[in-house]
């Protein structure tokens, strides 16, 4: 019985040398765990699912602890501001949470037409 005692301080005191079939024994128990434990153990580590605007948005830090948003022109269909500011919200909500909006811009060409907005966020 002292052996068998002897045989459970020694692994979980990590006693034994490398190479020996004790060891060995440890690293396997060990490894099996890490693979094998997923498939027994929910550990609820999945990504949380969201569904981004599908139009084009490129965020840039500007160095303040801020963020600009350029957004497709085409993505807003609004004409008046505060309908343009929460089409605006809508679509960079679901990337970056919930912001409120402290002034945006729109990039026109030469006809006019709007071909970006630039939306300046916090959090």
């Amino acid at each position: 019985m002292s052996s068998l005692w002897r045989t459970i301080r020694g692994y979980i005191l990590w006693s034994y040398e490398r190479g020996t079939i004790q060891y060995d024994v440890m690293v396997t128990l060990i490894l099996l765990f890490v693979f094998l434990s997923p498939y027994w153990i929910n550990f609820k580590d999945k990504p949380v699912e969201r569904t981004p605007h599908p139009t084009g948005v490129v965020v840039i830090p500007d160095g303040r602890g801020h963020f600009i948003f350029e957004i497709e022109g085409n993505a807003v269909q609004a004409q008046q501001e505060p309908a343009v500011r929460s089409e605006l919200l809508s679509i960079i909500e679901p990337i970056s949470g919930e912001v409120s909006i402290t002034k945006y811009e729109a990039e026109r060409d030469k006809s006019g037409r709007v071909q970006s907005y630039k939306v300046w966020v916090q959090k």
